[in-house]
């Protein structure tokens, strides 16, 4: 199978890849695809070189980046005999929302807009239907610890999970779940009451502090949001903020009122 099918195939399949290329230096043109808990096809000339490149590659991938990397013959760091583009196809980011209530409609609507793979998980499956939410990816009717069980390793730096449950026995050990996992961005909506009462039940639960300190919530910017429309911008701006590092005004480093 050569470079150009496996690529075909991959991406007819929706599974992540990325194709490096020399761009400059020797074997010019040559090609690598690198795919997740798969074997490299093709070469770029060496296999030293293939190693650092294969390495990189499933690093660009991981973080949805494309780039150009610079190495010597044999792969070496801080050289630039060699370039190599590096593309990568990585799969829609995901957003798995927990809690049926009115707020996860709007969240859903935004996010759609913003390219996620939306999914709404709730155990009550009276709230949880496709009827209700007709802009999801995915309705799934189980217990949040339970479905990121079944997911929570397919998550990384990209991905957000958002708790909107407002219920202990449902938040607690979504939120308890969701640290263990590689998710970019973790928030839990609820009042400042609430939230203070959620950590101690996460304290209590045996969540170590710095696992707890990921937890944006109140969740979203305070940007004064009242609608659940305006919500779901909040929430999906502070998403965005967290992604790229820049500065925000995130309700969890406020004091005044969420409204």
């Amino acid at each position: 199978m050569t470079v150009y099918d496996a690529l075909r195939d991959t991406l007819r399949s929706q599974e992540p890849v990325a194709l490096a290329t020399v761009i400059e230096g020797p074997h010019l043109g040559a090609k690598l695809l690198v795919r997740p808990a798969a074997l490299p096809i093709g070469t770029l000339g060496n296999g030293d070189l293939d190693r650092v490149v294969a390495r990189d590659a499933l690093g660009e991938l991981e973080a949805g980046l494309t780039s150009t990397r610079h190495y010597g013959v044999h792969g070496e760091a801080r050289e630039r005999v060699v370039s190599v583009f590096i593309e990568s196809f990585a799969l829609p980011p995901r957003m798995i929302i927990f809690g049926a209530v009115d707020f996860t409609a709007a969240l859903a609507r935004v996010a759609k807009v913003l390219g996620y793979r939306v999914t709404v998980c709730d155990a009550r499956a009276v709230f949880a239907t496709v009827q209700r939410f007709p802009m999801a990816d995915e309705v799934v009717n189980d217990w949040p610890d339970r479905y990121l069980t079944k997911v929570g390793d397919e998550l990384g730096p990209l991905d957000a999970v958002c708790v909107l449950t407002h219920d202990h026995k449902f938040d607690v050990p979504a939120i308890a779940a969701a640290v263990r996992t590689n998710v970019g961005y973790l928030g839990a909506m609820g009042s400042r009451r609430t939230n203070e009462g959620r950590l101690e039940r996460l304290r209590d639960a045996g969540v170590p502090e710095a696992e707890i300190a990921r937890v944006m919530s109140p969740i979203g910017l305070d940007i004064g949001a009242r609608t659940p429309e305006e919500t779901a911008i909040s929430i999906c701006a502070e998403i965005i903020a967290s992604r790229t590092g820049r500065p925000s005004q995130s309700l969890r480093g406020t004091s005044g009122p969420i409204h």
